[in-house]
């Protein structure tokens, strides 16, 4: 019984023994020992850990930055977020303007019977005519922007384009005299010597009878095609019209053009990075805001060219570019100027004696400068070749004719 109560004992403690070998080791002296992890569970588990970590990290460093954002831009008024050049730091050179006259405002307010004598506006900008002491009649364009519309990139074109146009030194460009810049009142101005015989659109469109010639039209048109040669080809950089009109084109006394382009400065404040010139009737645009300074230079040179062609046809037609008899005068020309034996139908019927070889050439050339395709257009220098060459101005006048015939 005694032995029995101890088989029965041991065979206690074995089934204990094998119960617990599924669960831990035991040591050759009996006792217990702690649980051992595999390897491969253990990588796991750290890796998971780390990549946990590692997105709740991130997705606190987002939250905090998109926090920042909203609060920042909530604190920015719209008006100082219109577009990146608020936002960076323009350098104004004080020393761009250097050699190009000041004028004073009280000085142009004098001059101006106190801004007074307005002979044109737009939304943009405002021409007033004035007298200098020392008798020059001059035009003075005001930009029409308030100070806090005027940003340092504004001032800075401001300034380019001063510079620009200060450097044409052609006869028959028109002379910048100098320019205004006041902070109290804000002003910002440019002033032109001022042509008082009105603009070649006046002359041939507004005023009845007919006051230019054909010898008269023949030496404007070799006029216009001096400067814009002289602009095209011999400035470096060259230089091109911003709105080249017959409207743009203003006379002297004598009947000497003088093209001034006010159009230039219109728009200013709200210019793009880059100028497209775009002018209408065949100028040419730009699909995107990006484009190449000399691309874009060259563009305009092209509707210049084009221009001129119109500035021709008004010449020897008297019909504006746009009227409600031809409604555009390139289309209703284009079929007259297909064959020779048509070019008598664009001549204006006030002009009592035409030169016919010299139309011969007008035409000719008017045809290469309205060409659809620009690069086609030949460039200012050749067509002021053609005419020089080919273009009479002796023609006598023919009211001096009839004038001295009179007194005969």
């Amino acid at each position: 019984m005694t032995q029995g109560t101890v088989l029965t004992g041991n065979g206690g403690n074995s089934m204990d023994a094998g119960k617990d070998n599924n669960n831990t080791s035991i040591g050759e002296d009996g006792q217990r020992g702690r649980v051992i992890q595999p390897l491969w569970l253990l990588i796991v588990e750290v890796v998971t850990g780390v990549s946990v970590l590692s997105i709740l990290t991130l997705c606190a460093i987002a939250g905090l930055r998109r926090r920042k954002d909203r609060s920042s831009r909530r604190g920015v008024p719209w008006t100082r977020a219109l577009s990146w050049k608020e936002n960076n730091v323009i350098s104004i050179d004080d020393d761009l303007l250097g050699n190009v006259p000041k004028i004073s405002r009280q000085e142009l307010a004098e001059a101006c019977e106190d801004f007074s004598n307005i002979i044109g506006s737009s939304q943009e900008t405002v021409v007033y005519k004035g007298t200098m002491k020392d008798g020059r009649e001059i035009a003075v364009v005001s930009m029409s922007a308030s100070v806090h519309h005027w940003t340092n990139y504004v001032e800075l074109y401001f300034q380019k384009e001063v510079v620009e146009v200060a450097r044409l030194s052609h006869e028959n460009a028109g002379k910048m005299v100098g320019y205004c810049k006041s902070s109290d009142p804000f002003s910002r101005m440019v002033v032109f010597e001022y042509p008082s015989n009105g603009t070649l659109y006046e002359h041939l469109h507004d005023v009845e009878g007919c006051q230019l010639s054909w010898p008269r039209r023949m030496k404007i048109a070799l006029s216009i095609a001096r400067v814009l040669r002289h602009l095209h080809t011999e400035l470096q950089p060259p230089f091109a019209v911003a709105a080249l009109a017959s409207s743009s084109v203003y006379l002297t006394e004598d009947f000497s053009p003088k093209i001034i382009d006010f159009e230039r400065w219109r728009g200013l404040v709200g210019k793009p990075l880059l100028s497209s010139g775009c002018v209408v009737n065949g100028g040419g645009g730009h699909s995107n805001g990006v484009v190449d300074s000399r691309h874009v230079r060259f563009m305009d040179v092209q509707a210049n060219t084009f221009a001129f062609g119109v500035i021709l046809l008004e010449l020897i037609s008297g019909r504006a570019s746009l009227s409600k008899d031809t409604d555009d005068l390139v289309n209703w020309a284009r079929k007259h100027l297909e064959q020779a034996g048509e070019f008598g139908k664009l001549v204006d019927p006030k002009l009592r004696s035409v030169g016919q070889e010299s139309l011969g050439i007008i035409c000719n050339v008017v045809n290469l400068c309205i060409d659809a395709e620009p690069s086609r257009r030949p460039s200012m220098n050749m067509i002021g070749a053609i005419l020089e060459e080919g273009v009479d101005t002796s023609v006598r006048d023919s009211s001096l004719a009839w004038a001295e015939a009179a007194i005969s």
